[in-house]
């Protein structure tokens, strides 16, 4: 990413708590949200490390997602972006930039649950571009809860046909079309180390994940089909006024080494490197961006 001098304080690299977002209806909004995440948008610039690739991103509106649309395009792959419908408005803003940055941008919505529309949206990939090289397993539902107690039985469903059926669904699918050489990468979380009592469940779908990038890892490597994940701490997105109490959401990121919650264009570069070829050694891992909470 480019910078403004030759060292940046990561205290002062992103806003700080307290964050002033109202709260909003899950899935949450890009548009709606105060202060506005950074995604790159300004800052970001490629050196042709994935030049020719095509990339499927889920998730792909907003937060962490938009950024790595934006550096993925920036980098020369053009882009699939998932999303659900009522992120239309996002998407098309992510869009937007892929296209400004000279790439093609498949905008698909639905609901990665659903494995027939995981199937879809790997031939829509191979129909549009001919070829399919990253699958970025990147969408997720999270919700946070006073009391296991309070946990119905739809929400813990939704979470983990979200979060982990939805990434074996989308991989299972793309591992029939990707050719030697490609990468999944899959977001995982720090709260599949270190889980949070008031995320419960989605902490189990991490955990879940990071064990599902690991097995996949080794099946897939006679393939030539590499497999990683990446594992953020607090990173300020819709996700976070959508899912989480004002009391929560207003200080989050505050216990990090560096006080704040990350921006999502901090994360996007461990991806671009993942889905490199800069990364041909790498199969198998989780790398953290936790901002110092590393319990790994």
């Amino acid at each position: 990413m480019a910078r403004t001098s030759l060292s940046t304080d990561p205290k002062v690299a992103g806003r700080k708590p307290p964050y002033t977002a109202r709260k909003q209806r899950s899935p949450g909004l890009e548009s709606k949200m105060v202060p506005k995440a950074d995604h790159g948008q300004d800052s970001y610039v490629g050196s042709s490390k994935l030049a020719g690739k095509v990339a499927i991103i889920t998730g792909g509106d907003s937060g962490i997602g938009r950024a790595i649309a934006i550096a993925f395009a920036r980098e020369g792959a053009d882009v699939v972006l998932s999303y659900l419908r009522v992120e239309e408005g996002d998407a098309r803003v992510t869009a937007s930039w892929v296209i400004e940055a000279g790439r093609e941008a498949l905008l698909i919505s639905g609901d990665v649950r659903q494995k027939r529309y995981c199937q879809g949206l790997v031939s829509k990939a191979m129909r549009k571009f001919g070829r399919l090289d990253i699958v970025v397993n990147n969408a997720a539902f999270q919700r946070t809860y006073a009391k296991p107690a309070d946990i119905t039985e739809r929400e813990f469903d939704q979470t983990f046909r979200t979060n982990v059926y939805g990434t074996f669904f989308l991989s299972q699918a793309a591992l029939e079309k990707m050719g030697k050489g490609g990468s999944i990468i899959n977001t995982c979380s720090i709260q599949a180390f270190d889980p949070s009592a008031h995320l419960l469940v989605y902490a189990a779908t991490k955990a879940a994940l990071v064990n599902l990038t690991k097995g996949m890892a080794k099946a897939s490597a006679k393939q030539s089909i590499r497999v990683n994940g990446v594992a953020p701490g607090p990173v300020w997105t819709p996700l976070i006024p959508s899912t989480m109490p004002r009391s929560k959401y207003r200080t989050f990121g505050s216990d990090t080494a560096f006080e704040r919650a990350a921006q999502p264009a901090e994360i996007a570069p461990l991806y671009v490197f993942l889905a490199s070829n800069e990364a041909s050694y790498v199969t198998g891992e989780v790398f953290g961006a936790t901002g110092g909470q590393t319990p790994y």
